[in-house]
């Protein structure tokens, strides 16, 4: 029995070996027929590489707890590295660009201006001034450097030093700043992004379509919010990390926007309303806020178009159609919020009487005071009102269906 167990015992462990070698062998031959791909984000070497300086700087604390009192160390990424992961600054993927490398020539015949390819800013209240430098100007604007230095923009410029001079980190986007080393306190001398500066809003926004032009932002110019003389700083924030994408000045495009549309944003908390204060959808979903060719913003040709490409059982076609679905979903539904169901405009039937004067049924204006706790209820006012009947109101198939009861 003792020798029966032996054998059997050899033999399994020969069945796992042939097994073992087996998952090795075809492992290997997978990663032969599938070789890593080339991706923008940071690979397990680049942190690696990363991690000893990181521990070793972390590991000397001789500033007696002042995070400023030690020197900067020197960033554990390489140039080589800030250029492999600077994205298209039109935001267009790599196959849209080979596909369509001048989809937006008739702005300025060609694609937008590369990150690392920045060229020195044109300021016109100092025509005359010249480019000093970005250590110049950190002589002065220590506390901006250490500020910016982890930002993609800086970085970016940084990459691109060798074809735009060494005045790239700064001066790309604040012009040339001879005039201002001369004279700091004038205004206007160097390209300022704030409210109270004297560089005019087309300047600064110039600066920034310098490089961001096409793609998303291709009708900013006649746009409501270039027309209210809208910065691109009053929205975005590139010398700071606030927001986890899109350099935003808060924290999110949702607070961003309600910054001026706080009548928008109130809306919001009414008891029907789209699911934005629960963060699953933002204002950037509906709205391009850099510009479009309607009137609010809309992403889409049309509302209906919008409402569409979330609620695609609404579409149709349909056998009975009813008209106002057809013409705009705002004629009956306020798409920011409401206090009635389904961010109905009024509550049923009164949004039905609007366009129906109750013919077919007892000819008589249906009021609150039928409501269930009015002083006379009505029971076509009771549970969904004409939706108790009408329940396909968007439309119907049903050969049957001709005053959309099925």
């Amino acid at each position: 029995m003792r020798s029966g167990d032996q054998r059997s015992a050899i033999a399994l462990f020969i069945l796992f070996a042939v097994a073992g070698t087996f998952f090795v062998v075809r492992r290997a031959a997978a990663q032969v027929a599938h070789p890593a791909t080339a991706s923008s984000a940071l690979t397990e070497q680049d942190f690696s590489r990363m991690l000893p300086t990181m521990t070793a700087h972390a590991a000397v604390n001789t500033s007696d707890g002042n995070p400023h009192a030690d020197p900067l160390p020197a960033s554990a990424l390489t140039t080589q590295d800030f250029q492999r992961m600077l994205p298209r600054t039109d935001m267009r993927s790599d196959a849209d660009a080979n596909a369509h490398p001048h989809a937006h020539a008739f702005l300025d015949n060609g694609p937008a201006t590369p990150f690392d390819g920045a060229p020195i800013a044109k300021n016109p209240l100092a025509p005359d001034a010249i480019a000093i430098g970005a250590k110049s100007c950190v002589a002065c604007h220590a506390l901006e450097n250490v500020q910016a230095s982890h930002s993609l923009h800086v970085q970016a410029f940084r990459v691109g030093a060798a074809g735009t001079g060494a005045a790239a980190a700064c001066e790309s986007c604040h012009g040339p700043g001879s005039a201002h080393a001369k004279d700091p306190t004038k205004p206007g001398l160097i390209i300022a992004f704030t409210r109270d500066a004297k560089t005019p809003i087309d300047t600064q926004a110039g600066v920034c379509l310098a490089c961001h032009k096409g793609g998303a932002r291709q009708d900013w110019i006649g746009s409501v919010h270039q027309q209210h003389q809208l910065s691109c700083t009053d929205c975005h924030n590139p010398m700071a990390r606030l927001s986890p994408e899109g350099v935003l000045a808060k924290n999110s495009i949702n607070e961003v926007c309600s910054t001026c549309h706080q009548d928008i944003r109130d809306k919001f908390n009414r008891r029907s309303h789209m699911p934005l204060p629960e963060g699953q959808m933002s204002c950037a979903d509906c709205h391009n806020p850099h510009g479009t060719l309607t009137a609010d913003l809309i992403k889409t040709d049309t509302v209906n178009e919008s409402c569409y490409a979330c609620h695609a059982e609404k579409r149709g076609p349909f056998l009975f159609e009813h008209a106002p679905v057809r013409e705009n979903c705002l004629a009956c539904h306020d798409p920011h919020g409401s206090n009635q169901q389904a961010l109905l405009t009024l509550p049923v039937p009164m949004l039905c009487q609007q366009c129906h004067t109750m013919t077919g049924h007892p000819n008589d204006v249906l009021t609150t005071a039928g409501l269930a706790t009015g002083p006379a209820p009505d029971e076509r006012l009771i549970g969904r009102a004409c939706l108790t009947c009408h329940t396909n109101i968007h439309g119907s198939n049903n050969p049957s269906g001709s005053r959309f009861h099925k």
